[in-house]
C-alpha cells in the first residue's frame, strides 16, 4: 500500500494487484534486485530486442565478413596482382552462411528422411514390350548417377567401409528491386539439395531453401554507391563503364572465393562423415548440380563479355547463329563447342 500512495497518485487497484502477482511468482528472488534500476533494465531489454530483430544473427549462423577488390586502371600495369602498390576497395557487410555447417544440419535433421542417397533411374512402362526413361527428379538425372558412381570409384582407406553418398548442390541467385521507388534492394544466393524431391522443395513450409550469402546491392548494382569518389580518390580521375564492369565482376567473384573457403575445398576433395539422423553415418561428397541465374549474372559468373561475339556462357555458339537456338546445328555446336575453363583461358583472364 505504501509503493501505492507515494510517488503518482495515478496508480490504480489493479496495478497493485498485478504487482503483488509477479511478487508472488515462485521464480522471483528478492535478493537478487538489491541494486536494482530501471535505466539500466531498460537498456538491456531495448538490446535484447535489438539482437532478435536483427535477420542475421551469429545465433543462426551468419558471418559478416568483407572482400576487396584490386582497382584497374586502363593503361596502366602492376607486375602482378600481389602487388602491395595496387590500390584496393574493400567491400564491407557482405553477410554469409558456411556452406558446410549447412550441409551438416541438414544431413543430421530428421528432413533428411526424405532425401535419396542413393539415385535411380525412373521408367515408365508404356506396353508390354516398350519403356521410356522418365526424368523428372534431380536424384534420378544421368548427373547425378554419375557423381554417384564417380564418388563410389574413388580410393578407400584401409578400414573405411561407410556408404558413399553424393549431396548434389543447386544453386541460385537473383538481384531483386524491393520497391517501385527508391533504391531498397537485394542480391541473395540461395542453395537447394538434389537428394528432395522437387515438391519438397517447391514447399516454403519444408524450409528446403537455404540462403548463404547476400550480395551487397545499391539500385541493382554490386559496388559501394561512392564507388566513384573512392576510385578518384585513389587515381584522381573517374572510373570508365568498363573498369566498373570489370569490378562488379570481381566482386561476385570475391564473394565465391569466400564461401568456397579452404574448408568447404577440403570436404569436397575427401567429403564429409555426417550420422544423419536415421542414426546411419555416411561418407557424404559434395557435386555441384545446377546454378540458376539470369543472363547478366551468368556473364559475371563466367568472366565472358555480356553478348560478345560468344555469348553463351556455355558454349561457343556465334552471336549471329543466335536465330537457330533448337535446331540440329544449334544442338551439335552445344555438344561439340562446350565453353572450357582451359589453362589457355585462365591465362587471358588473369592478363585482364
Amino acid at each position: 500500500m505504501c509503493w501505492q500512495y507515494s510517488g503518482s497518485n495515478s496508480k490504480l487497484a489493479a496495478e497493485l494487484n498485478h504487482l503483488w502477482s509477479f511478487i508472488q511468482d515462485p521464480e522471483f528472488d528478492p535478493t537478487l534486485h538489491t541494486s536494482f534500476s530501471h535505466d539500466r533494465k531498460r537498456k538491456l531489454i531495448e538490446k535484447y530486442l535489438q539482437d532478435n530483430s536483427n535477420p542475421f544473427k551469429a545465433d543462426h549462423g551468419w558471418q559478416t565478413s568483407s572482400v576487396p577488390i584490386l582497382l584497374p586502371k586502363e593503361k596502366r600495369k602492376w607486375k602482378s596482382e600481389l602487388d602491395t602498390a595496387i590500390p584496393t576497395l574493400t567491400v564491407d557487410s557482405v553477410h554469409h552462411h558456411d556452406i558446410i555447417d549447412i550441409i551438416i544440419s541438414i544431413f543430421e535433421d530428421p528432413i533428411s528422411s526424405t532425401s535419396h542417397m542413393t539415385p535411380f533411374k525412373q521408367y515408365w512402362k508404356i506396353s508390354e514390350t516398350q519403356t521410356v526413361q522418365v526424368f523428372g527428379e534431380a536424384f534420378s538425372s544421368p548427373t547425378c548417377l554419375n557423381a554417384y558412381q564417380e564418388v563410389n570409384s574413388l580410393p578407400r582407406e584401409q578400414g573405411d567401409d561407410l556408404k558413399r553418398v553424393a549431396a548434389p548442390l543447386m544453386l541460385w541467385s537473383d538481384a531483386t528491386h524491393l520497391a517501385n521507388f527508391g533504391d531498397a534492394s537485394l542480391w541473395p544466393v540461395y542453395l537447394f539439395f538434389g537428394n528432395q524431391s522437387k515438391y519438397t522443395r517447391g514447399k516454403p513450409t519444408a524450409a528446403a531453401c537455404h540462403h548463404i550469402a547476400y550480395i551487397p546491392t545499391i539500385s541493382l548494382i554490386i559496388l559501394p554507391n561512392n564507388f566513384q569518389d573512392i576510385y578518384v580518390g585513389f587515381f584522381e580521375e573517374g572510373s570508365s563503364d568498363d573498369v566498373y564492369t570489370h569490378c562488379k565482376r570481381e566482386l561476385m567473384q570475391a564473394i565465391w572465393k569466400l564461401l568456397l573457403n579452404k574448408k568447404f575445398m577440403h570436404a569436397y576433395k575427401y567429403g564429409i562423415v555426417i550420422r544423419c539422423s536415421d542414426e546411419i553415418t555416411q561418407h557424404v561428397f559434395l557435386r555441384f548440380f545446377s546454378y540458376s541465374a539470369d543472363y547478366p549474372e551468368k556473364i559475371l559468373l563466367a568472366c565472358i563479355k555480356f553478348l560478345g561475339k560468344c555469348p553463351c556462357p556455355r558454349c561457343l555458339v556465334k552471336k549471329a547463329d543466335i536465330p537457330d537456338m533448337g535446331t540440329e546445328s544449334d544442338m551439335k555446336t552445344w555438344e561439340q563447342q562446350a565453353q572450357v575453363d582451359s589453362d589457355e583461358r585462365i591465362k587471358k583472364i588473369l592478363k585482364a
